[in-house]
């Protein structure tokens, strides 16, 4: 019995180490500043849920990572959660806030992910330019093939990444790296 509390207990502390990684990647003000992305809540969510879909395709290739995956994303829900709360958003309000940005997560991995499968450039600009990342105005021909380049180059990167790497929580911090040492 002890044995599956300390197991728990480090799988806990795996997927806060990874999902800090993926936080911290996507607060690079390169997505802000090449990307386009505005620095408001929606465009922190979009960074946030375009650097998650990075991760559930490089954790969905390996079926010994899928359950550490869906941990990460419980995760990822209970931080939106946090962060609705945090600023102010209802009580009441929250769990309908929470089913409209978990649609527009799980809308934006399945428009993003046929194009990546098919590594399909225009599929995927067609489809980055359809999302409208930041929630507001579309971003700009630059900006899209800024992100377009970021997502087809990161999945290369993280199809690298040995599964022992990312089991043990290590996961790359800098958008520019492309080691899994960074733990």
């Amino acid at each position: 019995m002890l044995e599956r509390f300390r197991r728990k207990r480090r799988n806990r502390a795996i997927v806060e180490h990874l999902y800090d990684g993926i936080v911290a990647r996507a607060r690079s003000p390169l997505f802000f500043e090449a990307g386009g992305l505005p620095d408001t809540v929606m465009g922190r969510f979009d960074a946030l849920a375009v650097e998650m879909f990075l991760f559930l395709r490089r954790c969905g290739s390996e079926p010994a990572l899928q359950p550490l995956a869906q941990d990460v994303v419980d995760r990822f829900m209970t931080d939106m959660d946090h962060s609705m709360r945090e600023i102010g958003i209802g009580y009441m309000t929250v769990p309908k806030r929470m089913r409209k940005l978990a649609g527009l997560f799980y809308q934006r991995v399945r428009a993003l992910g046929g194009p990546l499968d098919r590594a399909d450039r225009d599929g995927l600009a067609a489809a980055l330019k359809g999302e409208k990342l930041g929630g507001g105005d579309a971003l700009s021909d630059a900006h899209i093939a800024f992100w377009t380049a970021h997502i087809l180059d990161t999945s290369h990167l993280y199809a690298a990444i040995d599964r022992t790497e990312i089991l043990a929580g290590r996961w790359p911090v800098d958008p520019g790296r492309s080691g899994g040492n960074e733990g």
